[in-house]
């Protein structure tokens, strides 16, 4: 028997609301398990605090797999949070509905245009929006943007769904949505605003102008552990609630989110969930991109190719967690003063995230789409470290541990595959070449600011230790780095 009812769920992990009495008041686009564990289940708790007709259409953009887990079951989920004190399950009802828009965003344009909308929020991964960061707009020889700005009455992407249904709003004399992107992009709502009404502009100016003058784009800053769903999650939620649940998704305990507080149609009650509202986001997004994200990539790259599976078995790994930690603190020291937040108290509580034994969470999962990644986690920090006169060490290693993943070498793991939007590009960059070659390939290929491509301290230390990685077991490398530590 399938999950479909509240009926079927026990008293005690049952919403503290009736989901029924609550309208739908978001469409989130981009239905994947990190929004199930973050927005939705934030949401959820909002819900039971103040009401409200706040419940979200999820929206899967590609696949259908989402929509198919779902929508059976009237949008119903089990969340399993786990923690080195323990495990917690709950059912969530804030997900009214589940679909998939592919081949048809009619529904849900129709629903975004309708005037019960009043929040479109978004997790699709930066390669989902189509983004030109350099020029703060949108890249028209993106597949995903060509395709919408050529039929923009049935768009499949981003920018197209966006710019499509504020069109609509705006053609029946509605207010705005409030557009929420919830990605790991820092000014994230300033970036995705670019992105529209560049978008919009190649269509229709006006549009444009109405969009850039009337249209909340506050950013945000997200932060959970969600590991992909397991046959073991199901199986456990299907042990807690005595029905199966092809949608429960796990997690950490943890979570932050930290919104800049514009929405003019109103929003949640987010406070009582534990969100911060603030006027300033981008001090918190440089924090966790540059800590947690940046250890992330590090760890994840050498732990993928020591041998290690999850991020805690890289934390029982006592060279590699030493990296960890010389990780965090060089990140830290790059950052400004931030009210109320001590980075050494937040570094020792990623520590202990990292190390949770209850969630596992894959090192190959997190090393997937560097490229986008690394000038965010990695590269940004560079030119605040030299002007701080922080070691750069930690960046370059990191950096190193990066293109060995990219040269796809097998000398101390078995094949796999680099998942990364242009990983045929960071190929050719890395096939059969060595440190050298692979460094002033990547100093040319335009990934980097010219500040960073152009520091040849760095790179010296960048192929420095890059060589003998690309021979040498990565365990034999990690022990060497460790070895020139302190403390």
């Amino acid at each position: 028997m399938r999950l479909s009812s509240l009926d079927q769920v026990p008293a005690a992990l049952r919403p503290g609301y009736d989901p029924a009495a609550h309208g739908v008041g978001i469409v989130h686009l981009g239905l994947g398990a990190f929004h199930k564990a973050h927005q939705a289940a934030l949401t959820d708790l909002a819900l039971a605090a103040s009401g409200g007709d706040w419940r979200i259409l999820g929206v899967s953009l590609r696949s259908p797999r989402a929509s198919e887990e779902l929508h059976p079951q009237n949008g119903l989920y089990t969340l399993i949070e786990k923690g080195a004190e323990g495990t917690k399950a709950r059912v969530i009802g804030a997900i009214a509905d589940a679909v998939c828009s592919a081949g048809d965003s009619d529904p849900v344009l129709a629903t975004m245009a309708g005037e019960a909308t009043r929040i479109v929020s978004l997790t699709v991964t930066e390669k989902a929006y189509g983004l030109d960061r350099a020029a703060r707009g949108c890249d028209p020889s993106h597949p995903a943007v060509a395709a919408d700005l050529a039929a923009p009455a049935a768009p499949q992407g981003v920018l197209g769904l966006l710019t499509e249904a504020l069109r609509r709003r705006r053609e029946a004399g509605l207010a705005p949505f409030t557009v929420l992107c919830c990605d790991n992009l820092p000014e994230n709502g300033v970036l995705l605003r670019g992105a529209v009404v560049d978008f919009a502009r190649r269509l229709d100016p006006a549009l444009s102008d109405w969009i850039a003058a009337e249209v909340a784009f506050p950013s945000t800053m997200v932060d959970r552990i969600t590991p992909a769903a397991t046959e073991a999650t199901r199986a456990e939620a299907a042990t807690r609630l005595g029905c199966e649940d092809l949608a429960a998704v796990e997690t950490e305990r943890f979570f932050q989110w930290v919104i800049e507080d514009n929405f003019p149609l109103g929003r949640p009650d987010w406070e009582a969930a534990g969100v911060i509202f603030t006027s300033d986001v981008s001090a918190f997004e440089a924090m966790k991109l540059r800590m947690l994200n940046g250890s992330h990539s590090m760890l994840a790259y050498a732990g993928f190719h020591a041998g290690d599976t999850y991020v805690r078995d890289v934390m029982a790994d006592a060279p590699l967690a030493a990296l960890v930690r010389r990780h965090l603190a060089a990140a830290a020291a790059t950052l400004p003063p931030i009210e109320g937040i001590d980075t050494g108290g937040y570094a020792e509580a990623l520590l202990r995230r990292f190390e949770n034994p209850a969630i596992a969470h894959a090192t190959f999962q997190i090393a997937m789409d560097g490229s986008e990644k690394m000038p965010q986690r990695i590269f940004s920090a560079i030119p605040d470290a030299r002007r701080g006169g922080v070691p750069l060490r930690a960046f370059a290693f990191a950096t190193a541990a990066w293109l060995r993943h990219v040269s796809g070498r097998t000398h101390d793991c078995a094949p796999y595959d680099l998942r990364d939007p242009i990983s045929g590009r960071l190929q050719a960059l890395a096939a059969d070449l060595d440190a050298p070659e692979i460094v002033a390939g990547l100093r040319d290929s335009g990934i980097l600011s010219a500040s960073v491509a152009g520091d040849d301290a760095f790179w010296e230390e960048v192929t420095e230790i890059l060589a003998p990685m690309l021979t040498e077991p990565m365990t034999k490398i990690i022990g060497l780095e460790t070895g020139g530590l302190s403390g």
